[in-house]
């Protein structure tokens, strides 16, 4: 099975600060090679590794960053589902879109369906003003229960292509069916979309997410677009782990 992982990096101004973060707090740095000049899609030759302090367990700390809250807007799957599988990602990157089309439906049919599994998204976004519009936009149509619609959509195989504009945002989230547009721009440009950006990106930060996607499977991290066979590992392990009261 292959273990090459497909990232997208995150800015240089970032770099120093996460890892600060990551080792002041504990927890997990997913290590990469030296962030580009500039944005781009880039096959990742780095792997994910957790740092902990001594005597500390990262993963269980990784863990506890599963929110589990029945309103949450932007997940799928039972709250109480033994697994959670958060994923950082921005809209804007190749490889996120990837694991949007290719793997993530498998996940869905054979994990979220039958109530093993809960993906909960955290949008990360990374590429600028159109990565953050897209994530806001996102989180407005989820207001409406269309985020999943939305999601499918804006990662659509040409939607990358299009753009992210306000009027493509507009767009996308009538083609996800968002019932009322105006609530949905007016949701968009609010302060309750930044906050939740805000916390969302800040959760990033603070664990050492460089670069997306990345996920984080029960704690233990995947960093890239893995193939399959690797998400389905992670969950098979994780929900053993959980049967077992680890």
């Amino acid at each position: 099975m292959s273990t090459t992982r497909k990232t997208s990096r995150k800015p240089l101004l970032y770099a120093a600060g996460v890892a600060v973060a990551a080792v002041t707090l504990g927890l997990v740095s997913w290590q990469a090679t030296a962030p580009a000049e500039k944005h781009r899609d880039a096959s990742d030759p780095a792997s994910a590794s957790a740092k902990a302090t001594p005597g500390s367990d990262p993963a269980a700390g990784l863990k506890a960053l599963a929110r589990r809250e029945a309103g949450d807007k932007l997940a799928v799957g039972r709250a109480d589902a033994p697994v959670v599988l958060i994923e950082y990602s921005d809209f804007k990157c190749g490889y996120c879109a990837k694991f949007a089309r290719d793997t993530e439906p498998e996940l869905v049919k054979k994990y979220v369906e039958d109530g093993t599994l809960r993906i909960e998204w955290r949008n990360f976004p990374i590429f600028g003003a159109e990565s953050e519009a897209a994530a806001k936009a996102a989180w407005a149509a989820g207001q409406q229960d269309r985020f999943t619609a939305f999601h499918a959509a804006a990662y659509a195989e040409d939607a990358k292509a299009k753009g992210f504009g306000e009027e493509r945002l507009v767009e996308l989230a009538r083609e996800a069916g968002v019932p009322d547009l105006e609530r949905f721009k007016a949701d968009m440009a609010g302060e309750a979309a930044s906050a939740a950006l805000r916390r969302d990106r800040e959760e990033g930060y603070r664990i050492g997410v460089q670069s997306t996607p990345s996920f984080l499977v029960n704690g233990q991290p995947i960093a890239g677009a893995q193939p399959l066979d690797a998400f389905t590992t992670a969950i098979a392990r994780a929900k053993a782990q959980a049967k077992a009261g680890q």
